[in-house]
């Protein structure tokens, strides 16, 4: 229950006022999902840790969010606490080709910050639309390269409030998987060590990474992204092509025409919708060819049950 109590120390703790039922289809790169019963967006991670301590305080369940993708939100919403790391947590500190950045940066804001200082090794992340943080935490990557490879350190918070720095002797990254993702904790910055490298080539070779999402991903509709990670020596999209689903529609949600791998929302998608779609993929890529895809994406709020 929200109490003026509650309400009260929130508005202590925060820079940015809390809101409340506030809409998370404003919130995800799908454009889906019901309301949060409480939204913040902390400015620090001081305001972090106090949060922490007070849902800990009142029993309120927490969820963290970046920029809402790789991410699917119930129709019903999110109870408890929603924790956005964003804007506010997204500065950078430069020491020659070592950035620490915060966790809220966007992926593309932070390869182009990284090209025009002549630091190479984020390319491949400029058309990832995910903030530092929810990239942290799934190993996010694309065209064979992947943000744990360049991860030196991370800072955290525990949901008991303690703050931890690991090295990246104590973390481990595998394809679409970290050891953070999952830890009770909010991630709050990395660092992150890049190479020399020539700033003309670095944003010639962005360019054309661009021109080819551009080419062969839907990116004019809301999405999450790839919706099933890549099987051992094959590729999603393809064996979902080759199962002749693109075109498959439930409500206003479609298997992209574009690429396979890409559920787009048509305009009034639900999380149902979604839902429903994604296992009749399944179930018809296993028909097909005999094997499971199993899905890149997080569920967030209050499903019912299949």
């Amino acid at each position: 229950m929200i109490t003026k109590s509650l309400k009260a120390c929130l508005s202590r703790i925060l820079t940015k006022p809390a809101t409340y039922d506030e809409p998370m289809a404003s919130h995800t790169t799908w454009k889906i999902g019901g309301p949060a019963d409480i939204f913040v967006e902390p400015a620090n991670e001081e305001e972090v840790a106090a949060l922490l301590f007070l849902a800990k305080e009142e029993g309120l369940p927490c969820f963290v969010l970046g920029n809402g993708s790789n991410l699917l939100v119930s129709d019903l919403g999110i109870r408890g606490l929603v924790i956005k790391i964003g804007e506010a947590m997204s500065s950078c500190t430069w020491n020659a080709n070592q950035v620490r950045a915060g966790a809220g940066i966007l992926l593309p804001v932070l390869s182009r910050v990284a090209a025009l200082r002549s630091a190479a090794g984020l390319e491949f992340a400029c058309g990832i639309p995910g903030s530092l943080g929810g990239a942290l935490g799934m190993n996010a990557g694309a065209y064979g390269h992947a943000i744990g490879n360049l991860v030196t350190k991370i800072g955290l918070i525990e949901y008991t409030g303690t703050r931890q720095e690991l090295d990246v002797s104590e973390l481990s990254f595998s394809y679409r998987h970290s050891s953070v993702s999952g830890k009770q904790a909010v991630i709050c910055w990395a660092q992150l060590q890049l190479e020399t490298g020539n700033k003309e080539q670095i944003l010639a070779e962005m360019q054309e990474l661009l021109r080819l999402r551009a080419k062969n991903q839907p990116l004019e509709y809301p999405s999450c992204g790839s919706v099933f990670r890549n099987p051992k020596d094959r590729h999603a999209g393809l064996l979902i092509e080759q199962a002749a689903l693109r075109g498959l529609r439930r409500g206003g949600a479609m298997v992209s025409l574009k690429h396979g791998n890409f559920i787009i929302n048509l305009g009034e998608a639900t999380a149902e919708d979604v839902r429903v779609l994604i296992a009749q993929v399944k179930r018809r890529v296993l028909e097909y060819c005999g094997i499971e895809l199993l899905t890149e994406v997080k569920e967030a709020g209050e499903f019912i049950p299949d």
